[in-house]
């Protein structure tokens, strides 16, 4: 997608081929598309209106936007544009919506990587997965005591070490998307054996 002006309006495509493409009947997509151009009336999403829509669910969690915020709102916008032109189109809205809701598991669980692989390196590290993670555990809401972010930051860090190391089959510090999708494999094998 070439950059977009955003004084400009977008139109997406037409609706029968969105619906091709997502798998949404027609009526869904109007839904969708309705509810879009309310938030966004120019078509287009910019991610401080992505945050302060986005913030409505977590009002007491994430903070006031500011362009170089390092929240689970930013992680998700920057997967969601993925022109990299700096607005999410409703396109690029519908076809993750898709995808996450009509998507192999699999396809979720690489969207699912890209969302942690920050840098877009194709591996995602220790400190990516904290970042998210982090953002993630603040979505709950930031402690005013200093005591009780240090204890935060402590249990992110336990914990994503111990998911790290299992991922990080190789030992070599960084977890590649097959090593992320055989975590998850092994986790559902687990799980169906004891099931029974």
């Amino acid at each position: 997608i070439p950059a977009l002006d955003i004084s400009q309006r977008y139109r997406p495509g037409s609706v029968r081929e969105m619906c091709q493409a997502t798998g949404f009947s027609v009526p869904e997509m109007k839904v969708l598309y309705r509810g879009f151009k309310t938030e966004c009336p120019t078509g287009i999403l910019t991610e401080e209106s992505f945050h302060n829509i986005y913030t409505s669910f977590f009002p007491w969690g994430e903070e006031p936007y500011h362009s170089s915020i390092c929240s689970y709102s930013h992680y998700l916008f920057s997967l969601l544009d993925g022109a990299g032109a700096g607005v999410i189109t409703f396109q690029e809205f519908v076809l993750t919506l898709s995808l996450l809701l009509k998507g192999t598991e699999e396809d979720r669980l690489r969207w699912t990587f890209r969302l942690y692989d920050t840098n877009g390196d194709g591996y995602i590290s220790r400190e990516e997965m904290e970042d998210v993670a982090q953002s993630v555990f603040d979505l709950m809401g930031k402690e005013d005591d200093e005591d009780c972010q240090d204890m935060s930051a402590l249990v992110v860090d336990q914990r994503v070490g111990v998911v790290f190391q299992g991922m990080d089959t190789n030992n070599d510090g960084l977890v590649s998307c097959e090593e992320f999708l055989g975590y998850f494999r092994r986790i559902n094998m687990y799980q169906a054996q004891h099931r029974s």
